[in-house]
């Protein structure tokens, strides 16, 4: 297993294929993917999970955060994101958040995140907003 910076043209195609593989492309992609840090997890030489990370200030919301299905439950995208959330940990950013698909927020609990708000329909999905902090 291998984690490193990629390209928004690396992350697109994973993102379409795991999240919204009815929709274009173009639905996948977000404001601000040109300036933000994308991260892949590779299975030898294939990439199997990508997220996404868009700073602003002292906060930074993680988006995106997709794995292959073949590749689920398998360890990849858990050390993905726990390679990120060290990476902003040591970056000394204040509070780290993302919006995640209600049915997955009990996954991102495991990394510190907590629910905040109540949830929210988007795209006919529900999400939540969960918070984690650092450095405070």
């Amino acid at each position: 297993m291998m984690i490193k910076f990629i390209s928004i043209e690396d992350v697109i195609p994973i993102r379409h294929q795991v999240m919204w593989p009815e929709k274009g492309t173009d639905f996948v992609k977000v404001p601000g993917d040109e300036a933000a840090k994308h991260y892949g997890c590779y299975c030898d030489e294939k990439l199997v999970s990508v997220l996404s990370v868009f700073v602003d200030g002292q906060s930074v919301q993680f988006r995106k955060f997709a794995t292959l299905e073949e590749y689920q439950r398998k360890g990849f995208g858990t050390a993905l994101l726990e390679h990120v959330l060290d990476d902003l940990k040591h970056q000394n950013y204040k509070q780290v958040w993302c919006s995640a698909r209600f049915e997955k927020a009990v996954f991102y609990q495991k990394f510190g995140l907590k629910i905040v708000g109540e949830p929210f329909e988007k795209n006919g999905k529900w999400y939540v907003k969960m918070l984690g902090k650092y450095g405070l």
